[in-house]
């Protein structure tokens, strides 16, 4: 189980540090008349800083290397 958490938050980090944050559409009802509907998409960004992808870069590899227990 270990392993598995070890390798999850390698691959997450280096996602962080290359990419630098993620971003996702939310959808919005801006005005309703009636029969017409206006609706907005709206991008959000959320930054993820660099220090933190090299924690999780850190945590993962110190996974990889504890023993397991039997």
């Amino acid at each position: 189980m270990t392993k598995v958490l070890g390798v999850a938050l390698l691959i997450l980090g280096v996602l962080a540090m290359i990419f630098g944050g993620f971003s996702y559409t939310k959808d919005r009802q801006s005005a309703d008349f009636g029969p017409i509907e206006i609706e907005v998409e709206e991008k959000e960004r959320v930054p993820v800083p660099l220090w933190l992808g090299a924690v999780l870069v850190v945590a993962g590899g110190a996974l990889l290397l504890v023993p397991a227990r039997k």
